[in-house]
């Protein structure tokens, strides 16, 4: 009897690692009709046989009738819960457990951790240390990838690891590397690595290299490739992807594309993942995109992923003229079969964001709705809502996706301040600041720059310098080129040109074209011509092809009638050829997206539109309307024109031939939300604020710089813009 149970055991065993399901099913046959004795060990391998074959309900049939199960008899079926993604049945299975081991809190943690259950994972972890069983390197590890952002926590764990002599095992520092370089603590990364030493695995060197990628150290990720090479260490398609990942974040289009030929000859090009980063290189690094390459790379790889495909997605997304293909790319991924993950989301929303589309989103909205994604996880994805909400100008949508969010991150804060701030909102957006200092939610590098946007669009100047200062005294962030920029900004809207000249002069960066921008218009709003001109200069050193300094220029130079520089500027322009950039408003009405340039006839209703607008002139001006003649543009030629001519260009400028379109176009008592990709003029800042008052409408204008929301005859700026 002996010798059959061993060779029954065996022929069992043999069938686990096979997964031979139908000779199992005929041992199973035998162990029920009592031919074999019914032991907790016979059981429990056959519990795991059924569970790593995907019958669960067999496996909990089988446990359940197991006589005297052991901890081993609850460990296999939490993991075979925990595979299939069921945490709350391994859960339940784990609290019965008279005396939980090692194997039983490690499953758990790990099934909480990879799908994001971050407290729940620190809880178990907690539950371990208070049981007093010995933890190994797998604990920490999981663990560690369980904290998330939380970054404090990450560090606390480094030093519980230290303390317990698990800082020689490879995968705890492959996974603090990974956690301190996504959290951006690139140098705790780099000095984790090198203190390694002989311990390194090939995650290590990967992990490493993925490190250097995002922070932008690609010459190092190269670097360190080379040695892994030249140690004969095993080069996969994580490796290859991260190396891609370096070219890419030196904008180093010739060395990945010298990258891809090699990537040829191996015939590595053909895998998903290497494939994602190929798509990537050329999406990022090519002027505007190089979306014919990017599809070369996808159509390439005969078995595409759902990474592969949102890779794609992105690329397509990047590129302002190819977010419908975006939209079209995301709705094929899902055609070949491919349920959307909460990335494919994120990238086909940021595509609607650029595209203005709110129907669009909507709908990827409602998709989103209708998922499975946990809430823990879909956190990135209501973010980038957020941002598409506020983006397209419906606030309201965005404040109510943010009111309904059970967790919230810092990206959560930062878009639903970046929100109010862009749509003149600044006291919104500063109380809501104060309110993520409250709940110890750290701001971030780009938290400040919503913050002092909203400070300088509301003209809090006083309020702009404490956090300016906050940023570096309290949470050490020094403060980058663009937050200079908001500040001279600040200083420069609330007429103290002396002060933003002087932050200017004594920033550690070198001024760029935004920053003397931002300066030259603050100029013209407050009259200072001899401080606009230097500015203009800079502004033309840095982009001579650039027309607005010459235009701006030209306007100040009317306003004071010196007509000899104004011929002065308009000469300049001919002999350099420099051509103003068309300005142009579109409009979303019925999923259908309208598009208007000045003096537009080339839309199918040109004539109702024209006719429209003109019988609105007429009732604006019996209102009180009265044009802003000082916004007609200057023009290269030297051509005279009447006051009749100028109120004809005004009166016909892309924004108010959209909003005209709108009007027409929608019920009475409907919302209407025109973009434009230049800073709407005064005139029809004006005209506007008439126009709501005369047509009791809600009308929004998003211009490059920020939203104009018009109601009953005022505009939500204050007119302070």
């Amino acid at each position: 009897m002996t010798q059959t149970l061993q060779t029954f055991r065996q022929v069992l065993k043999t069938c686990i690692d096979q997964r031979d399901l139908k000779t199992g099913k005929c041992l199973h046959t035998l162990y029920a009709k009592s031919l074999i004795p019914h032991l907790t060990y016979i059981s429990n391998h056959f519990t795991l046989l059924y569970s790593k074959c995907g019958r669960l309900s067999a496996a909990r049939s089988i446990f359940d009738a197991t006589p005297e199960p052991n901890v081993f008899s609850f460990n296999v079926m939490i993991a075979a819960y925990a595979k299939q993604s069921l945490p709350h049945l391994a859960h339940q299975l784990f609290d019965k457990i008279p005396q939980p081991d090692l194997v039983s809190y490690n499953t758990l943690i790990s099934a909480y951790a990879d799908r994001g259950y971050s407290s729940r994972a620190l809880n178990l972890f907690l539950g371990l240390r208070e049981s007093g069983l010995f933890m190994d390197g797998f604990t920490f590890s999981t663990v560690i990838t369980a904290c998330g952002d939380d970054i404090g926590l990450v560090k606390q764990l480094h030093g519980l690891s230290i303390l317990g002599g698990f800082d020689n095992y490879a995968s705890v520092n492959n996974v603090l590397i990974s956690g301190y370089s996504k959290n951006g603590l690139f140098h705790e990364a780099e000095r984790v690595f090198l203190m390694m030493g002989v311990v390194k695995d090939e995650v290590s060197w990967n992990s490493m290299i993925v490190a250097y990628g995002q922070h932008r150290q690609g010459s190092k990720a190269i670097e360190l490739y080379r040695e892994l090479i030249s140690k004969e260490l095993y080069v996969d398609m994580f490796t290859l992807a991260s190396v891609l990942t370096a070219f890419t974040s030196m904008d180093d289009l010739r060395g990945g594309m010298q990258f891809h030929c090699q990537l040829l000859k191996t015939g590595f090009n053909k895998n998903p993942h290497v494939g994602s980063g190929l798509i990537d290189l050329y999406a990022k690094c090519s002027d505007g995109g190089d979306i014919l390459n990017c599809r070369k790379v996808f159509d390439e790889i005969p078995d595409t992923d759902l990474v592969l495909w949102n890779t794609m997605v992105f690329g397509y997304s990047l590129n302002d003229e190819f977010s419908e293909e975006a939209l079209n790319c995301f709705k094929h991924m899902q055609q070949a079969g491919n349920f959307p993950d909460e990335c494919s989301f994120v990238c086909v929303i940021t595509a609607c964001s650029k595209m203005s589309s709110v129907s669009q989103g909507r709908q990827i909205h409602s998709l989103v709705i209708k998922s499975d994604i946990p809430s823990n996880i879909i956190v990135s994805v209501n973010n980038a809502l957020i941002a598409m909400y506020s983006k397209c100008g419906d606030l309201k949508d965005a404040k109510k996706v943010f009111d309904k969010m059970p967790e919230r991150n810092s990206v959560t804060m930062n878009s639903m301040i970046a929100g109010f701030a862009q749509h003149g909102l600044g006291n919104d957006s500063l109380l809501l600041f104060e309110k993520m200092l409250e709940k110890n939610i750290t701001p971030t590098n780009i938290t400040f720059v919503s913050v002092l946007s909203a400070c300088a669009h509301t003209g809090r100047v006083e309020d702009g310098k404490t956090y300016f200062c906050m940023m570096k005294e309290k949470f050490k962030i020094e403060p980058e080129l663009e937050h200079y920029t908001c500040m001279i900004d600040l200083l420069g809207r609330a007429g103290k040109l002396n002060e933003a000249e002087s932050l200017l002069k004594t920033m550690p960066y070198n001024p760029n074209i935004m920053v003397w921008a931002s300066l030259l218009r603050a100029c013209r709003t407050h009259g200072n011509v001899e401080l606009a001109e230097k500015a203009a200069k800079q502004c033309l050193k840095l982009d001579p092809s650039n027309a607005t300094p010459y235009i701006m220029l030209g306007h100040m130079y009317a306003g004071d009638h010196r007509w000899d520089e104004v011929a002065s500027v308009k000469k300049l322009m001919r002999d350099k050829n420099v051509k103003r950039r068309p300005g142009c408003s579109w409009i979303e009405v019925d999923k259908r997206v309208h598009v208007f340039v000045a003096d537009d006839k080339s839309h199918s209703m040109r004539n109702e539109i024209y006719e429209f607008w003109d019988k609105m002139m007429e009732k604006m001006k019996r209102a009180g309307y009265v044009p802003d003649l000082r916004w007609v543009s200057v023009r290269a030629d030297d051509g005279v024109m009447t006051e009749e001519e100028k109120e004809t260009i005004v009166r016909y400028h892309s924004e108010k031939l959209a909003v005209a379109f709108g009007l027409l176009s929608t019920k009475d008592g409907v919302s209407l939300v025109v973009m434009k990709n230049l800073r709407m003029c005064g005139d029809c800042h004006n005209a506007f604020k008439i126009v709501s008052s005369v047509s009791r409408r809600e009308i929004t204008v998003r211009d490059c710089y920020r939203f104009h929301h018009f109601k009953e005859g005022q505009c939500s700026c204050g007119d302070f813009w």
